[in-house]
């Protein structure tokens, strides 16, 4: 009973990994992946990549003092656990 149930199990698995690989190979490829821009879109003047850069510098201040928060918090737990 078991293995029967598990045969058809398998098979079902078999056909769904088949239909989603079928369907990957069928999607038309992007010319710019994983970016998120049109690539028909224009490109940004020197305005707009200086705002994107100061945009990313003040991102990764405001990352690097959320962490080093987290990591004072997290060492005076476990000090406060330790005494």
């Amino acid at each position: 009973m078991w293995t029967e149930y598990f045969e058809r199990m398998l098979t079902l698995m078999v056909m769904a990994v088949f239909l989603r690989a079928s369907y990957e190979l069928a999607k038309p490829k992007s010319d710019n992946p994983g970016t998120g821009r049109d690539p028909n879109a224009p490109n940004p003047g020197p305005r707009q990549k200086e705002w994107a850069e100061k945009a990313v510098k003040k991102y990764a201040e405001a990352q690097e003092k959320k962490w080093r928060n987290w990591d004072e918090a997290m060492f005076e737990f476990s000090n406060v656990n330790r005494s």
